[in-house]
């Protein structure tokens, strides 16, 4: 939408440019009702909610109401003053008026207009948003002392009786709590709690209950940076204790809330934990998300089911100094596991050491259900998708050729029914290999 208004606007702008330059006149008064009636146009559409109001739309309809504004006022004082005609002056107004429309819809065009994912569930969903203070670890990505702090946000059954299964979301390497919004309500809509948590330095950017904001930590964005060069310039050696690093970090959180989440249940009187089953567990992630899922899927037996992203499997590589490359484990993996594969990760599996534990013939995930969207890229699996199709573009480095309501929606029925089978004991859970 913000794309066609825009091209509908530069389409005005430049025909009456040229309509003055063909006809030697200034048509000041067809200008302002032009204007005038663009305005008008915006706030019809707007009424008819065919326009969403969001902040992607706060710039347009400021320009467009002072443009109007302006219109007005000239048309009202009627002025007959004649203006000499100027070709380079005409000109000069357009460009800059071009150029005030560009920054005006650039919001609307990169995040643009979309409608939600379907949501198939009985229930309505409710969320609620908290910041947890973990008393035993000491922030280590700044140098004040302070307490770790992690915010949460539940996605979870409104007015429903009886508890539900808990479900614990970890974002991507650089990702937000809210980066898989679709997924948590369809699941939530079917009756189950779900907690996305943000990881603080990790993550692009998160605020806390009391304001305190804090944005991706540069020298980590700059190791997951260096990490996703074609040419890595860490050695095997320095990548595996960065991987130590970062799953150290991520599974600390998890850890950390599912245990808050538990101990809440019990005295907490707020209503997403009364809604909670603490006997039936679910951890899934996109990305470093979903590494870090794996790697709590073994750390943990209340843990009864995983959901792994488009990541490699971290908690199952073993670096051997005497071939400087890494392995996979041979430990059985006993967790019920499903993992969601692009083209991006899948081509991998078989050419990248990182992907030596995901192989499909590995004996030690001989269980696990395994199935490969086909034209998926790695923000395919994330609501980023269609929240910007551009940022998600240039940050996947590449268009992806599956359309992105089609990967949302089946990647959401199949972690649903893959729950289901597992958490509530319901339904058959059979994903095709590929889609």
């Amino acid at each position: 939408m913000g794309t066609v208004l825009f091209l509908i606007a530069l389409i005005c702008e430049v025909g009456f440019v040229i309509y003055c330059m063909v006809t030697k006149q200034n048509h000041k008064k067809v200008k302002n009702w032009m204007r005038v009636a663009v305005f008008a146009a915006f706030v019809i559409l707007t009424l008819l909610s065919v326009i969403v109001w969001s902040f992607r739309w706060f710039l347009p309809a400021i320009l467009l109401f002072v443009m109007a504004a302006k219109g007005a006022v000239s048309l009202i004082r009627n002025k007959t003053t004649i203006i000499k005609y100027k070709t380079t002056s005409i000109v000069w107004k357009s460009i800059i008026t071009i150029l005030a429309l560009v920054f005006a819809f650039a919001p609307s065009i990169v995040f643009p207009q979309h409608k939600s994912p379907k949501v198939t569930g009985e229930y309505e969903v409710a969320t609620a948003t908290y910041t947890y203070i973990d008393k035993n670890r000491i922030e280590e990505f700044t140098d004040k002392g302070d307490k770790r702090f992690v915010n949460v946000e539940f996605w979870y059954p409104k007015k429903a009786d009886g508890t539900f299964p808990l479900l614990v979301f970890s974002h991507g390497a650089t990702g937000i709590k809210s980066s898989n919004t679709s997924n948590y309500t369809e699941l939530a809509s079917h009756g189950y709690v779900v907690v996305s948590i943000d990881h603080p330095y990790h993550s692009f950017y998160t605020v806390s209950e009391d304001g305190t904001r804090a944005v991706i930590n540069s020298d980590y964005n700059l190791e997951i940076s260096n990490l996703n060069k074609e040419e890595s310039i860490y050695t095997n050696e320095e990548l595996y204790g960065l991987i130590q690093k970062w799953m150290k970090l991520r599974t600390d959180d998890m850890n950390f809330v599912i245990d808050t989440i538990l101990e809440k249940a019990k005295t907490d009187k707020k209503p997403v934990y009364h809604h909670i089953n603490t006997e039936k567990i679910g951890v899934f992630g996109h990305s470093m998300g979903g590494a870090a899922s794996v790697w709590l899927g073994r750390e943990r037996n209340d843990i009864s089911a995983v959901v792994n992203i488009d990541a490699p499997f971290f908690s199952d590589l073993v670096y051997k100094k005497e071939i400087k490359d890494f392995v996979a484990s041979s430990e059985p993996y006993v967790t019920p596991l499903f993992n969601i594969y692009s083209d991006d990760v899948w081509g991998q599996l078989e050419s990248n050491s990182l992907y030596a534990a995901n192989k499909t013939n590995n004996e030690s995930f001989k269980k696990a259900y395994t199935t490969h969207f086909h034209g998926a890229k790695h923000l395919s699996f994330t609501d980023l998708s269609l929240f910007s199709p551009i940022l998600a573009t240039i940050m996947q480095g590449g268009k992806a050729d599956i359309d992105n309501y089609y990967a949302l929606e089946t990647e959401n029925d199949l972690i649903l029914k893959f729950f289901d089978k597992e958490l509530k004991g319901i339904g058959k859970f059979s994903p095709k290999e590929a889609y």
